[in-house]
């Protein structure tokens, strides 16, 4: 029920973060061990040219985003301090997420144009081609999405200007089509490279012929959990204060953790009846959902109809993480029915286990930091019946709660971090660079 789950197309180990993906046809993964592992070994970062890079001394780096989100702020920070590297971020004003201020980078904002034709919704950026010049960037890093009509014009215009550039995104659609992964494969060939958010996307961009494996770079996209750290460390020096919080909020006995919009793609009412064929059995159920969004009030009216509703806490939106924190401390588990994203790395970095569907193309491209029996369980895709034996499996079993508990501290601090997550990005960067060496 909780197996170890073994991504059979996961391009690297997680030991190779930030590096090239190799191809397996090229022979390095084309299915014996030993020649995988040696292959593994040989990767290393790719290096810049010693042309052109050292006549400027840093590599002026623009990147591109439709907004400069709060969780990104980390990132872009620990990128602009790697030696050599002049960062600036070129962010719009995309609707429903509200952009920060720049802290420890350049930044600028450029207005982004929504709008639909035909139904589809297009985006016009001038952040592209405004920075695609020679005058502004050695290395141009742009969102790699099919919806920007700008992009194409961009790329065609730094290759013209010997501007270096890469395609930064997920690499896929959840409702993909083949004409949508045919126009994001054709766009990846005006590119100098491709970065990916996990190894699985990048592997099977490069099984599907769309690139030469070594211009395909991963940087996993994580967060920067030193603020959780932190909100963990201030409630835990505190137990009598943290013991007040609990008996404030009624969570005496398991409880059961969501934190994310409340949306139909979430499937949270498989929660909700999750919970209630489990409470037969574990009678001081607590489940907290910490959100807001659509689905609210016909969820609080679920809860009501099964009878659950003195088991459910709505919190409502939280954002501060000093507030959030007491919740994931009060928590056995952590449970994100389906399309999970960043709240898989949240979860695991308060040491949660977490269970969520074992249909994989559903979720988001964090899942890859998911393993089944090491750091969380999966369960029947769509059947709240499994779920609830998930859950009380873990609830009811102490030894395998601290296991996973453990693993997903260790996900964390290990592999999906901020620092290996820049490793990524930089190498990308500066293999673009290198192939316009002569600047």
């Amino acid at each position: 029920m909780c197996r170890a789950r073994v991504f059979a197309d996961r391009a690297l180990s997680l030991s190779g973060v930030g590096r090239r993906v190799e191809n397996p046809r090229s022979g390095a993964y084309a299915g014996d061990e030993p020649q995988a592992t040696k292959a593994h070994a040989a990767m290393t970062t790719p290096k810049p040219s010693s042309a052109g890079v050292a006549r400027r001394g840093s590599l002026r780096v623009v990147i591109q985003q439709p907004a400069l989100a709060q969780y990104r702020v980390p990132f872009f920070r620990e990128l602009a301090k790697r030696p050599g590297i002049d960062l600036l971020v070129a962010y719009g004003n995309e609707k429903g997420i509200p952009s920060v201020a720049p802290d420890g980078f350049a930044g600028v904002l450029t207005p982004m144009h929504e709008f639909k034709v035909l139904g589809s919704e297009l985006r016009w950026h001038s952040a592209h081609y405004r920075y695609a010049t020679p005058r502004h960037a050695d290395v141009l890093v742009l969102s790699w999405s099919t919806r920007y009509i700008t992009l194409l014009p961009a790329l065609v215009q730094a290759r013209w200007n010997n501007v270096g550039t890469v395609l930064w995104g997920h690499g896929y659609s959840k409702a993909e089509t083949r004409l949508r992964e045919n126009s994001r494969g054709a766009l990846a060939d005006f590119a100098d490279s491709v970065l990916f958010y996990n190894h699985t996307s990048a592997q099977r961009f490069i099984d599907r012929g769309y690139s030469a494996p070594e211009r395909v770079f991963v940087a996993l996209n994580t967060l920067d959990i030193t603020a959780i750290n932190a909100a963990k460390e201030r409630w835990e020096a505190d137990p009598a204060g943290l013991a007040g919080f609990r008996r404030e909020h009624g969570l005496h006995g398991p409880v059961i953790l969501f934190v994310s919009r409340l949306t139909a793609s979430n499937r949270v009412d498989l929660l909700l009846n999750a919970a209630a064929s489990l409470r037969r059995d574990v009678p001081d159920l607590k489940v907290v959902i910490i959100g807001a969004g659509p689905e609210g009030d016909s969820l609080k009216q679920l809860a009501k109809s099964l009878g659950i509703q003195d088991s459910v806490v709505f919190a409502g939106a939280i954002y501060e993480e000093a507030r959030l924190a007491p919740y994931f401390l009060s928590a056995s588990v952590f449970c994100y029915p389906v399309n999970i994203g960043l709240s898989l790395i949240h979860s695991m970095a308060y040491g949660l286990p977490v269970v969520t569907s074992d249909r994989m193309t559903a979720q988001n491209p964090e899942i890859e930091a998911f393993q089944d029996g090491v750091n969380g369980c999966c369960y029947r895709d769509g059947d709240a019946d499994a779920l609830g034996g998930v859950l009380g499996l873990i609830l009811t079993d102490p030894e395998l709660r601290a296991r996973l508990s453990r693993g997903a501290r260790a996900t964390v601090t290990q592999d999906f971090n901020i620092s290996k997550m820049v490793d990524g990005m930089e190498a990308s960067i500066r293999f673009a660079a290198a192939r316009h060496a002569s600047y």
